[in-house]
């Protein structure tokens, strides 16, 4: 006689083989309802969430390709771009038909990814429960897998959409995998396991182009072939030994070969790409590479079991003491040396272990990719083997009613703390501040934390408090490039470009063929009026991409200040075609076009400016200096009032509106205007004469 689905003989767990297959179906359904409703539900928070400006500017808010939305030139994009430094066309495709849905609305966009999470979920359950025909204990795996705490930033961070794509074929592969076995063991035929083999194929091939992380994936099922399968005569199955017929090793291997072929391709395509993109960090030293994956992988177990001060970014120190490094190792080596000696008893603990090993690799830095020791991300998949080999082990001692009834309440908690903690971590992710906020009090030495914290204090205009962040940023480590361009960026707005200059050339040194850099410093450069340094830069940048923007835009000022304003003119009407909502672009073709005399359309593309820049008191100066030219002074007032309201002390402004005041019959309180502009300005010539007339004139 069988044993029960939930009571199995020591080690081996036995087919699903329920008595009342109708009941059995409803229970599969019921479970598959609650695990995806339940993800839903405790994800949902993340819906209402902001864009970040950490990743999500590369993949979607600043991306020109991604923000076109589903197209033929997008999907061809798609298919061959190495953005990002990885190739995962699928991952952008999944982008791109966000934007054809739900535009730059971030709600749509977070929405989609928890719809994905929720589906693995339940896929979890499924692939495990075929795999293993364990009903609950593979439900509570496909649970604590969705609610951990570590899984929110792979679902609450849009940059991290490859994570939940490539996770849904993964948990599709293992289900198709579980299907594949039974049919070949059962002889089958029609729709026999070389159709399910096929769609299995399919399946991995999609996931490496969600995210490469997958490559491990033939070897866990390899792993799955010793246990629960028990392909193999030195396997544990899931079934009774006189059911089952074991393979050669060599076979199990030669059947996963067009698996491998995949792997290979995906390696050596993702080497190159995030090589050719510069990520691939030659910065640490080997043993250094070495010493932080032994310190990562006990990392990993402890944020598992106590997933406490998460953050988007844990900083490599460099070089861990050689003391944690050691009992790192010594950890490890006791781990795998206890999962191996179980390999008989409790195969689940070294399939297990070693799933969570395995997969790890990729991203454990033994090839250094981006600055990070960890991330909480790179656990979406490898610690499934780590709750593989407790929750197994779990089941196996719950061998009597009263146990079972003990370890479903300490279940039930478990679930329930990690619910809690998982809605509070969802929190940290709601904007860049309350996320680099977290990162900042949780971790040390976090200047990538301090840099994007500041960058999202400049754009509220606390400009300050910014700058204070850039400075923390770059107190840690000086030659980092985005603090120092950042910086140089703010001194830069500020009108102070002559402290912006050295911060630039600090920046290249790190890269020197960084555009955006070249850029800024280009513009710098051109406000201190050494025109042809800057000319060096710009065509520097505009030689390797024609299609910049900004550098159109920041050349064609160059141009003008050079006097040739038809140039310039072309120019900037070729920088508006590619990025029509530029406004610094319409205030500057604004400027051309009054050096050729151009008044209206000059104007025109100055309100143009104000629109997208509602901040812009300078072209609001300049649109009320031309209404006065055309004697439109009511007019002119109410502009130069608004932009003074945005820059209180701007003289010219103040001068202009003393003018729109004395000609609208307001004269006291123009010549008021006027005093007010030579208080700020003593020397402004413009309101001493007009003050001087008008005084005259009484």
């Amino acid at each position: 006689m069988k044993s029960s689905p939930e009571k199995p003989a020591p080690g081996v767990v036995p087919v699903w083989s329920p008595p009342d297959e109708v009941a059995g179906a409803i229970r599969v359904r019921l479970i598959v309802l609650a695990l995806f409703c339940g993800t839903l539900l405790l994800f949902a928070r993340a819906i209402g969430h902001d864009f970040v400006n950490y990743d999500d500017p590369d993949y979607v808010t600043a991306n020109a390709h991604v923000k076109a939305g589903l197209g033929v030139e997008t999907m061809r994009w798609a298919m061959t771009s190495g953005e990002a430094s990885n190739w995962h066309p699928v991952t952008w495709l999944s982008h791109l038909l966000d934007v054809t849905m739900f535009g730059m609305n971030p709600h749509g966009h977070h929405a989609t990814s928890v719809g994905w999470h929720a589906l693995n979920a339940a896929l979890a359950f499924l692939a495990m429960w075929r795999l293993t025909g364990a009903w609950w204990t593979s439900a509570f795996f496909a649970a604590l897998f969705a609610w951990h705490p570590l899984r929110v930033e792979s679902v609450a961070w849009v940059s991290e959409r490859k994570d939940v794509v490539s996770g849904f074929f993964w948990f599709a592969v293992l289900w198709l995998y579980a299907v594949y076995v039974e049919r070949r063991r059962a002889g089958a035929t029609r729709g026999g396991p070389w159709l399910i083999y096929g769609l299995m194929l399919c399946a991995f091939a999609l996931g490496l182009m969600a995210k490469p992380m997958l490559v491990t994936l033939p070897c866990v099922l390899l792993l799955l072939d010793f246990w629960p399968l028990g392909r193999t005569k030195w396997g544990v199955a899931r079934v009774e030994p006189a059911a089952r017929k074991t393979e050669t090793l060599a076979w199990l291997v030669v059947e996963k070969a067009p698996f491998f072929v995949l792997v290979v391709i995906s390696s050596v395509v993702t080497y190159l790409v995030q090589s050719g993109g510069g990520s691939v960090s030659s910065a640490l030293t080997l043993d250094a590479r070495l010493a932080n994956a032994v310190v990562a992988l006990v990392r990993y177990v402890g944020k598992f079991l106590l997933p406490v001060d998460l953050a988007v970014l844990y900083p490599h120190p460099g070089h861990w003491a050689a003391g944690k490094v050691a009992a790192a190792l010594v950890v490890v080596v006791v781990l795998t040396a206890g999962a191996v000696g179980q390999w008989r008893r409790r195969p689940w603990i070294a399939v297990g272990w070693f799933w969570f090993l395995g997969t790890l690799v990729p991203v454990i830095g033994l090839v250094q990719v981006g600055l990070q020791s960890m991330a909480d991300r790179y656990t979406y998949l490898p610690l499934l083997g780590v709750q593989l080999a407790l929750l197994w082990t779990v089941r196996e001692s719950a061998s009597s009613p009263g146990a079972r009834r003990a370890w479903a309440w300490a279940g039930a908690a478990v679930l329930a703390v990690c619910a809690v903690a998982t809605t509070r971590q969802i929190g940290v992710w709601q904007n860049s501040l309350t996320l680099f906020d977290r990162a900042v009090a949780v971790t040390t030495g976090n200047y990538v934390a301090h840099d994007n914290r500041g960058l999202y204090l400049f754009k509220a205009g606390r400009v300050d408090e910014a700058m204070q962040d850039y400075r923390a940023a770059l107190a840690i480590n000086p030659g980092y490039l985005n603090a120092n361009n950042n910086l140089g960026h703010a001194f830069g707005e500020l009108g102070r470009p002559a402290e912006a200059v050295p911060l630039y050339r600090v920046a290249l040194q790190a890269q020197p063929n960084h555009r955006e850099v070249r850029n800024n410093l280009a513009n710098a450069l051109s406000d201190l009026g050494q025109l042809a340094e800057a000319t060096e830069h710009y065509d520097f940048v505009l030689a390797r991409e024609p299609a910049h923007s900004n550098a159109l835009n920041g050349s064609a000022v160059v141009l003008a200040m050079q006097n040739r304003p038809a140039e310039a003119k072309a120019r900037l009407e070729q920088a508006l075609r590619l990025a029509p909502e530029n406004a610094s672009a319409h205030a500057n073709l604004g400027n051309v076009c009054s050096m050729l005399e151009l008044r209206d359309e000059a104007l025109g593309h100055y309100r143009r400016a104000i629109d997208l820049n509602p901040q812009d008191a300078h072209t609001r100066y300049i649109v009320g200096a031309l209404l006065n030219e055309q004697g439109k002074f009511a007019e002119a007032r109410e502009v130069l009032q608004r932009s003074l309201s945005l820059r209180p002390n701007h003289a010219d402004a103040l001068t202009q509106l003393g003018l729109a005041l004395v000609r609208g019959g307001r004269s006291d309180e123009g010549l008021k205007a006027w005093r007010t502009a030579l208080q700020v300005q003593p020397g402004h010539a413009q309101a001493a004469a007009w003050l001087k007339a008008a005084t005259e004139a009484k």
